[in-house]
């Protein structure tokens, strides 16, 4: 029996297309706001999925201007001024000590 490779459809693509803008939409800012820590995800991270899906070449009139919208959304992100305990946060690889170089620790 021959097996051909499943394609999707123009419209179950443009659903993928549609969900996957959608859900940067949702998660991008929350992301970028992260905790006392700093954001959770970069905004290097987000502009790599934007970019990717305007790389695509899929993208229908309405699916470019939204992802041209986030994309707005997230440089004007960068250009706000960040809350004053997020410039003192301490970096997340200054939270963790290195183990001890001595042995194994002991209980008391």
């Amino acid at each position: 029996m021959d097996q051909k490779l499943a394609t999707l459809s123009g419209s179950s693509q443009a659903t993928l297309i549609d969900r996957d803008i959608a859900h940067i939409g949702r998660a991008m800012y929350v992301s970028l706001r992260g905790d006392f820590g700093g954001p959770i995800l970069p905004a290097a991270y987000w502009r790599k999925r934007l970019g990717a899906l305007l790389a695509s070449g899929h993208l229908s009139a309405a699916q470019a201007g939204k992802v041209d919208s986030l994309l707005l959304q997230l440089d004007h992100f960068e250009a706000m001024p960040h809350p004053e305990w997020e410039r003192y946060a301490p970096a997340a690889s200054a939270l963790v000590r290195p183990a001890k170089a001595d042995g194994p620790v002991r209980a008391a």
